[in-house]
């Protein structure tokens, strides 16, 4: 890795379109399809300028520690993947991914460039803040009107240029829970809402003080309870906890937590759906094991099944994207219906277990690894460093936490989500200092 002096305003102003390039990455989310493409198309892109500066013998707009710390992480990623590859279960699906995970190399690169310098950290943590902003306003907006505007309007543009609707009537009545923007027939709302929050949650604090941090806190919080998710619940609670500690202190935090129950309270009296979710997971207090296993919506199964994997492949696992060809042999009742529906799984819903039966005990070290790495750059910061990566920080802390329930990390929307918060964050606590209206950025 050259070596990659931090300023140079005539080559910065080159990787001036990255900051809006992130953006549209996670604007799009909703579209899968046209979100991918944009990644792709934008790594390829920053990796050709990059050859062509290197090639110069121009100066990069990264930090050698950013660059090499966004190194690292993606090494963290990628290397459990190509290590499972060689005996897979689905050895070809297995190397397709690892080829196709390269991109996310130049992609972190291409983030932590976006977010070096305090214009472009401005531009992309303040837009991410809009995005998430909307996305709440949207999912309230349904929860009163019934219907999200916003996928309403995805939905009639896609019908009106002569293509399907984005969900099937069936999948639209089976809707138990909002679906906001990404839809009924794409329940990803509440996780999605609860990863980003640190990036709303900071800049409401640092532009309205206490009162701008408990409204957003108040409507997210309403947004993300409505979507369902119960993982999502918890990653809030987490944020909640750590940025409501900074915004408000001990005692304002109390009272928060005090009138938050009292308004989830309500919320359950008025919507079915939550009455819903909240009595399937108070089955888990009942002692069989099928109570447990149905409050949890199959992942008890799912989770025998994983560790049944993890203990015939211990070294490199299953394969990335093999649960589903190792499931039928780990199924711990193949007699048995499952309690989500039908068909196989597709993976394991728990981060350990995903690395343990797809990557085996390498790839757990190696996430370990990385884990030690961040909060080794972590401990060894400046204070004024950590509070510009703080809101990244947070949130990719918060989306790995392990004593929870997650989507595959080794998906393409998860795993790209994971990677652009690591992205921010090497990139953010290497960057060029800077100030914004409010006070020293990323203070929340």
């Amino acid at each position: 890795m050259p070596n990659w002096p931090a300023d140079d305003a005539t080559h910065a102003r080159a990787f001036a379109w990255t900051p809006w390039w992130l953006l549209a990455f996670v604007a799009l989310w909703p579209l899968p399809g046209p979100a991918e493409g944009v990644l792709a198309l934008g790594a390829m892109a920053l990796l050709a300028q990059l050859l062509f500066a290197i090639a110069r013998r121009r100066v990069l707009p990264l930090d050698r520690s950013a660059a090499w710390l966004a190194t690292a992480l993606f090494a963290v990623y990628w290397l459990p993947e190509l290590l499972s590859a060689p005996d897979a279960l689905d050895r070809g699906r297995a190397l397709k991914e690892v080829a196709a995970d390269l991109r996310y190399l130049p992609f972190l690169w291409g983030v932590a460039i976006a977010v070096h310098a305090a214009r472009g950290r401005k531009i992309v943590f303040a837009g991410l803040a809009l995005i998430v902003g909307a996305w709440t306003l949207d999912a309230l907006m349904q929860a009163l009107l019934g219907a999200s505007p916003l996928f309403w309007s995805l939905d009639a543009l896609k019908r009106g240029l002569g293509g399907e609707a984005f969900c099937s009537a069936a999948e639209v009545l089976a809707a138990d829970r909002l679906g906001g923007v990404f839809g009924p027939c794409n329940l990803k709302l509440g996780l999605v809402l609860a990863s980003l929050s640190p990036f709303l949650l900071s800049a409401a604090s640092r532009r309205s003080g206490v009162l701008g941090w408990c409204v957003a806190a108040l409507a997210l919080g309403i947004a993300i309870v409505l979507g369902g998710a119960r993982a999502a619940w918890l990653t809030y609670a987490l944020v909640l906890v750590f940025s409501g500690w900074r915004a408000l202190g001990a005692r304002r935090l109390s009272a928060f937590a005090a009138a938050s129950l009292l308004g989830i309270a309500a919320l359950y009296l008025v919507s079915p759906q939550l009455q819903q979710r909240v009595a399937r997971t108070t089955m888990a207090l009942q002692a069989d094991g099928s109570s447990v296993d149905g409050a949890l919506s199959g992942r008890a199964r799912i989770w025998q099944g994983a560790a049944c994997m993890a203990r015939e492949h211990p070294l490199n696992g299953v394969g990335v994207r093999g649960f589903r060809v190792a499931w039928p042999q780990c199924d711990p009742a193949p007699a048995q219906a499952p309690a989500w529906g039908g068909g196989e799984a597709y993976h394991a819903h728990q981060l350990v277990l995903e690395l343990l039966s797809e990557t085996g005990l390498s790839g757990l070290l190696l996430w370990l690894a990385g884990a030690g790495l961040v909060w080794r750059s972590w401990r060894r910061a400046d204070p004024i460093a950590r509070d510009r990566a703080r809101p990244a920080l947070l949130a990719l802390a918060v989306t790995v936490f392990p004593l929870n329930t997650h989507l595959a990390f080794y998906s393409t929307f998860w795993g790209g989500l994971v990677l652009l918060l690591a992205g921010l964050y090497a990139g953010a606590l290497y960057g060029r200092a800077g100030v914004y209206a409010g006070g020293v950025e990323g203070r929340s």
